[in-house]
């Protein structure tokens, strides 16, 4: 595999090279919300990149190596030697039919030398849960399958994906890796403090919650919130809600808000909250959080690896961002202290993460680093 970074804002870092072009290519963007300011460098990279597969997501920041950048774009442009490459894009007919559309892009990529699924989703108009429940039930667990939702910042205005070179709300993408010398590797951590007593839902629909306790569940989350509660929904991202299936399972998740309703008294998360689900909510440390991200880097397992080149896709979420702040670069710098000194990083703040859970079955993830690790032998092995 050959691969280079760019970046853009107002210019490229450098000019762009086309010699990596082909069907074997896979061109990874990600960028600002703000579609005015990167017209001209998506149109650049169509031009460039005829031949090869170029997807990407708006951010809620951009990563590069150990950086973080705004209203800018950055590009990991990977070239593989025998992997094979496909990718599919669909229209997101509602939050409701998500699973369905998780089946419906499983079905269209799967076939028996799949090995990994790499998704980025329109952050506003899926609902994260049953977009990865959907791709889970076509796919062996051996497939991996990784991604994220799109971000705007804290704005919760409109996300993109790109369809054809184009930053298009209302769209889910995904490529898939064929074949036998493709190794991609994974790890989400999170790094949040548990905040007051845990809590049954005892009225949701999918991912959006009414009642805790029986009681409405804006209310509760507002008493806690106390002073911040005015700034809602995107205060809601300081504090994040813990899932359980039973008060003592060892595996849990974490859900950000997306969107509150005063009429109902009801909170929109990115993903389900199951009636009967044990939840708690969660406040910031930030030493545990860039803890979070070094610990999802030693997830990754590297096994087979030696001096090829290297690539992770950082996915972290705009929470973070937004409790960590001016040490936001921390976590970024956590990861790369962590894995091989060549790799190279690109990625973005998100509205969602997509990782494997403990059992291998992929599922939407917040308020976590979450890293794709990717490389490929010099030749196929078996």
């Amino acid at each position: 595999m050959l691969s280079e970074i760019y970046t853009y804002k107002d210019d490229w870092d450098r000019p762009i090279d086309p010699s990596l072009d082909s069907e074997k290519t896979v061109v990874l963007v990600f960028g600002t919300a703000k579609k005015a300011l990167i017209e001209k460098p998506l149109s650049d990279l169509q031009a460039s990149f005829p031949l090869s597969t170029i997807i990407g997501a708006s951010t809620a920041g951009e990563i590069v190596q150990d950086e973080l950048r705004e209203d800018s774009l950055v590009v990991s442009v990977m070239h593989f030697a025998t992997t094979r490459i496909r990718a599919v894009a669909e229209l997101l007919a509602s939050t409701v039919d998500s699973y369905a559309d998780g089946v419906l892009l499983a079905n269209e990529l799967f076939d028996d030398e799949l090995k990994a699924i790499f998704v980025l989703s329109d952050g506003l108009h899926v609902n994260g849960s049953q977009l990865t429940r959907g791709i889970a039930s076509v796919l062996p667990q051996d497939v991996i399958v990784t991604g994220g939702l799109a971000g705007d910042d804290d704005r919760f205005e409109e996300t993109w994906v790109l369809i054809d070179g184009k930053a298009t709300t209302g769209f889910i993408t995904a490529v898939g890796f064929y074949g036998d010398a493709i190794h991609i590797s994974h790890g989400s951590k999170g790094g949040w403090d548990r905040l007051g007593i845990e809590r049954v839902v005892t009225r949701a629909t999918d991912n959006i919650l009414y009642e805790l306790d029986g009681q409405p569940a804006l209310e509760i989350y507002k008493r806690y919130l106390a002073d911040k509660a005015d700034g809602l929904p995107a205060t809601g991202l300081l504090f994040p809600l813990e899932l359980k299936a039973t008060s003592d399972a060892a595996e849990s998740k974490v859900r950000t808000i997306l969107a509150i309703d005063e009429a109902t008294q009801s909170i929109t998360f990115a993903g389900d909250v199951p009636e009967g689900s044990f939840v708690m909510l969660m406040k910031a440390n930030y030493d545990r959080l860039i803890d979070g991200a070094s610990d999802a880097a030693e997830m990754i397992r590297l096994d087979g690896h030696t001096d090829e080149p290297i690539v992770s896709i950082a996915i972290s979420c705009v929470g973070r961002r937004l409790v960590l702040k001016q040490r936001i670069e921390e976590e970024l710098e956590a990861t790369l202290d962590v894995l091989p000194v060549q790799t190279k990083q690109i990625g973005f703040y998100s509205y969602g993460e997509i990782s494997p859970l403990a059992s291998g079955i992929c599922d939407l993830h917040n308020q976590t680093m979450t890293l794709t690790v990717i490389w490929e032998s010099d030749a196929p092995t078996s």
